[in-house]
């Protein structure tokens, strides 16, 4: 890491403490990156010193802070009027509990008795992250306003010392167990923890804890861990964290069935809810039945080497997805599929839109809870999972500058609409140097057969990366896509027509990039892997030749953000490592 000078380190702390964001700070002082302003921030405690600030002058602040620029962004505008309306509920908020304050239980108007002769009483001494305002009834009523059925079916179930929730994706579950961790904090005083494949994901929590604290109840809470005023702390760990089993407390592992090393993570939480008097909350969607984690789901692990469990039932689906049940291994399963979220109240998805989308086996897997039993699959789920990485180590890519990655080159790939799916575009960083994998940038999804505005928006990209290879399908609208793209992508723009050895020759690519491990994209972005599992090998009519499909039919949609990758991918030959060496081979002759 290379070596700062104190006065810089300085100049970084005033703007921080002037409530610029660390990315701010990194583009105004020529910064490499925002992570050294996060851990300067970190390792300094400055969090502390704005915790001094009410939460209505932080607000203030940072208003000020960006009335004062000049030629706003979109972005700025936008945070401009959410800090507007999130100063205008504070204060609402502020005279709700100066009023209950004066006339409930936790406070009383001021007497004679209050006053020592003409000396008012002296102000409380502020207490950090103090949490001591809060009731039960302030949790109550809020949850019985906010929160869907099924998250207060949760909230009923917190007692149980072993949850197992098997749920859709997008329904705020990781937002609801934050909700739940910080109101159980505040009213017990438990630690809580939260454990997840990396620490990345670990922030989640805790930016969802220190948002619900601020926006629902008035409360800033600052640090890291967080340490409330009545003793409860909530530590935020990952599993390649050496020390994360040395602590105990109430535990919520989330997305394991996403985790690399489940056994791993497994061995930690056991550590940490050792005591009958911590509890363990397991959630996530689904991925693969070879996915370590899934005989822990089923009760297999648990019959193992035993002949007397062997045969005992478990609750079947149906069972687990009407209210949950408490199994022979002492788990309380749980089941929430989309459906479920919807009938209970959630407002936030269209399950018609989300079907149309996906082919069947994605659909199912990331919204209703199935299983892929990838036996058929091109593709192992293990595979496919050591894919996923966490992007802050793509250092030389800013998605929000003007120049996202530089002038170095990209690939692209375009898999068209077909009637009522979605057209994918990626953006693809190809290999420079030996030790460097192919990484999927970007991936854009556009609904609609207007091909003249996704090709406006392909030359949006174009006008932000330079691209030097494009592998379009020109299947239905991809062929008016393409024809609208060639005034400012004749040299790049590569035609795709399908037939079956093309098609094998995408696939082919495809495996063996993935296979080797060539290849690494945003492991958030679940419906990579999950449309690369929905291509299966099959045969032909005839039964002559082995071929591959992905449900590629109008009415179910199809492995969209896959072929769009092979698309690009497509660019190297099968026979990568004698290719010729020639810099100009990508370019097409005017």
């Amino acid at each position: 890491m290379a070596k700062y000078s104190e006065e810089l380190k300085g100049v970084v702390r005033a703007l921080y403490l002037r409530r610029y964001t660390p990315k701010e700070i990194a583009s105004e002082l020529n910064l490499p990156n925002a992570r050294i302003v996060y851990y300067w921030a970190e390792k300094n405690n400055w969090a502390d010193l704005l915790s001094f600030e009410s939460t209505e002058e932080a607000i203030e602040r940072r208003y000020q802070l960006l009335a004062g620029r000049d030629n706003k962004s979109e972005v700025e505008l936008k945070e401009m009027d959410l800090l507007i309306a999130h100063a205008t509920k504070l204060r609402a908020q502020s005279n709700k509990h100066k009023e209950k304050m004066a006339s409930g239980n936790g406070g009383h108007k001021a007497t004679e008795d209050d006053r020592d002769g003409d000396k008012p009483r002296g102000k409380r001494k502020y207490k950090k992250n103090d949490i001591s305002s809060l009731t039960q009834d302030d949790f109550d009523s809020w949850a019985g306003e906010h929160l869907f059925a099924y998250q207060k079916h949760l909230r009923l179930n917190i007692g149980q010392q072993v949850r197992n929730i098997l749920k859709s994706r997008q329904i705020g579950a990781t937002w609801y167990f934050a909700y739940e961790a910080f109101e159980n904090a505040v009213m017990t005083g438990d630690p809580q923890i939260f454990l997840s494949a990396s620490k990345a994901q670990a922030e989640v929590f805790r930016s969802y804890i220190v948002n619900i604290a601020e926006q629902y109840f008035g409360i800033t809470l600052t640090g890291n861990p967080i340490r409330l005023s009545n003793g409860a702390e909530l530590r935020f760990l990952s599993t390649n964290k050496n020390t994360a089993q040395s602590y105990s407390g109430h535990l919520y592992c989330d997305e394991y069935f996403w985790v690399p090393n489940f056994a791993k993570l497994n061995e930690v939480a056991s550590a940490m809810a050792t005591h009958d008097k911590w509890r363990t909350t397991y959630f996530s969607t689904p991925s693969a039945k070879t996915h370590q984690a899934y005989p822990f789901w089923t009760g297999e692990e648990w019959k193992q080497g035993s002949k007397k469990r062997a045969g005992v039932r478990f609750p079947d689906f149906s069972e687990m997805r009407d209210g949950g049940r408490l199994c022979p291994d002492g788990q309380w399963r749980y089941i929430i599929t989309m459906e479920d979220a919807i009938a209970g109240g959630f407002n936030l998805a269209n399950i018609d839109k989300l079907r149309n989308r996906y082919n069947p086996t994605t659909f199912n897997m990331l919204y209703m809870c199935v299983f892929v039993d990838s036996k058929d699959s091109v593709f192992s789920f293990a595979d496919l999972e050591a894919c996923g990485v966490e992007t802050e180590t793509w250092q030389d890519h800013n998605p929000d500058a003007p120049r996202p990655f530089g002038d170095r080159p990209v690939w692209g790939g375009f898999d068209p609409a077909r009637s009522g799916d979605l057209s994918c575009f990626v953006i693809v960083a190809p290999p420079m140097l030996a030790a460097e994998k192919f990484r999927v940038l970007a991936v854009f999804n556009w609904k609609g057969m207007n091909f003249r505005w996704q090709a406006k928006q392909i030359e949006t990209l174009f006008k932000k990366y330079n691209f030097t290879y494009l592998g379009v399908d020109v299947t239905g609208i991809g062929q008016g896509v393409f024809d609208n793209i060639q005034h400012f992508a004749l040299r790049v723009a590569v035609a795709i027509r399908y037939d079956r050895n093309t098609k094998n020759q995408l696939v082919l690519k495809a495996a063996d990039v993935v296979e080797s491990q060539r290849i690494e994209w945003d492991k958030n972005l679940k419906e990579i892997p999950a449309s690369f599992m929905a291509v299966r090998r099959t045969t032909t009519q005839s039964g002559a030749a082995m071929t591959f499909v992905a449900d590629r039919s109008p009415e179910t949609g199809h492995a969209e953000s896959f072929w769009a990758i092979t698309h690009a991918l497509h660019n190297e030959p099968l026979n990568y490592e004698n290719k010729p060496k020639s810099r100009w081979g990508i370019k097409k002759a005017a």
